[in-house]
């Protein structure tokens, strides 16, 4: 190769360095030295790189990934959370769901599905993202006080402004051009409408409106630089799934986890879920332990969309005690 590239680089270096550059590809330099030229002769060439290259092979072989192109879903992990609610039951009609670290919002696409057509979904997310559609975001910091008020505010006035399902088919009768007498409701009906009405007044007065918080988030890494691309067409990603430090991303989700189980202990309701990512560790056990305390079941997750080389789980933790709060399990 040495014998070659010293008959090549007197003629064609040149060339060859202006063929490479107009690749517009990221060179490096390779010095030829040549028995012919005064100096060394230097030119450009291309380096790929692997891990780009592993993860686009790894990407185009997955079924998931191509599964999710078909169903128009942001990511393939929707279907993690899918076979979770396929399991579990997870989510129901006219539900109050909260995303935890929502983008791109797949799981957030989910929820609308299940728990149309009178559900609600709240997602939050640090980086900007577009929401899919139905699905109320908020940028922002999810440990910020700030941001945890914000959200509690929102959920709080929507409320006051929320409707039962049958007070919606009473307007549109209303606003019906023909005059068509309403049959009088079923006693069954009658029933389930004051109970509706009941149970939604008793979540406003004590706080707790949300039926299901759902946490995909990651730690992120800091912010070095891009601190002024804001907007959704050029964005800066800083939110990673791994380090590739087992430890760091373990404690890191660790904090995530319990910070997302304090802010469902103030706004999930009795007989609520949770579900939860952690990267697998030592302290797992702590959180599972903490987590049998605040519900009545706990189960351990790892679906079958999740990568096998992956060392993240979920927990899913069912039914929600009423009588305890965070301040009770971390004593």
């Amino acid at each position: 190769m040495q014998a070659l590239m010293q008959v090549v680089a007197p003629r064609y270096g040149r060339l060859m360095k202006t063929a490479v550059t107009a690749a517009n590809l990221t060179p490096f330099l390779w010095v030829v030295s040549a028995p012919n030229l005064h100096a060394p002769a230097l030119f450009n060439c291309t380096r790929w790189s692997s891990s780009n290259s592993r993860w686009k092979q790894r990407q185009g072989k997955d079924s998931f990934v191509r599964e999710a192109k078909v169903r128009g879903l942001k990511s393939r992990a929707a279907f993690k959370l899918l076979e979770m609610d396929s399991k579990y039951n997870l989510f129901k009609r006219g539900q109050t769901v909260l995303d935890l670290g929502y983008a791109p919002g797949s799981w957030s696409q989910v929820a609308v599905q299940r728990t149309k057509p009178y559900g609600r979904v709240v997602g939050i997310d640090l980086i900007p993202a577009q929401p899919p559609k139905g699905v109320s975001t908020i940028q922002g910091n999810f440990l910020s006080p700030v941001v945890q008020k914000m959200v509690k505010d929102y959920l709080a006035e929507f409320a006051q402004r929320e409707r039962t399902p049958e007070q919606d088919e009473e307007t549109s009768e209303d606003e019906d051009d023909e005059a068509v007498l309403a049959e009088k409701p079923s006693y069954i009906d009658a029933e389930r409408a004051e109970s509706f009405e009941l149970d939604h007044a008793r979540r406003r007065d004590d706080g707790k409106l949300v039926d299901l918080v759902l946490s995909d988030m990651s730690a992120p890494w800091l912010q070095t630089s891009g601190f002024s691309s804001n907007s959704l067409s050029n964005p800066h990603y800083r939110m990673m799934n791994t380090s590739g430090m087992a430890f760091r991303d373990h404690a890191g989700s660790m904090d995530l986890c319990l910070a997302a189980l304090q802010f469902a202990s103030d706004t999930l309701r009795a007989g609520g879920h949770f579900v939860c990512k952690f990267y697998q560790g030592s302290e797992d056990k702590d959180l599972e332990l903490k987590l049998k305390k605040m519900f009545d079941k706990v189960f351990r997750e790892k679906p079958e969309s999740s990568r096998t080389e992956s060392k993240e789980a979920y927990f899913v933790a069912l039914r929600r005690k009423g009588d305890v709060t965070f301040e009770d399990i971390s004593n």
